[in-house]
């Protein structure tokens, strides 16, 4: 249980129970949004002819659909605070780089 005990630590979870609920919402978040990339990329319109536009389009729109199903299956599997801090983290960190970037 090398692996897990070294997730909990870096994630400061409680149990090992925590850490596989984590992964398990990873998971699940991970296949709805493979699910869901037809979908999206008939609504935007793909075609074989600009497929590099769309799969960057694709990306663009996934990204909140993605951090919102996220936030969904870590309320399922009862780890909602974990993801919501998880995002709150991340936003930050890519909000801050942007700033950096005007600084410089």
């Amino acid at each position: 249980m090398g692996f897990l005990q070294s997730l909990k630590n870096r994630w400061k979870l409680d149990s090992i129970t925590q850490v596989i609920f984590v992964l398990l919402a990873f998971a699940c978040t991970g296949f709805t949004v493979m699910f869901l990339k037809s979908p999206i990329v008939e609504w935007i319109g793909g075609s074989e002819d600009h497929q590099t536009l769309y799969t960057i389009l694709y990306y663009i729109f996934i990204l909140p659909i993605y951090n919102i199903i996220l936030l969904i299956f870590g309320f399922v599997f009862g780890q909602f605070a974990f993801f919501w801090d998880f995002e709150k983290r991340m936003w930050y960190r890519m909000t801050r780089q942007k700033h950096k970037l005007k600084g410089e």
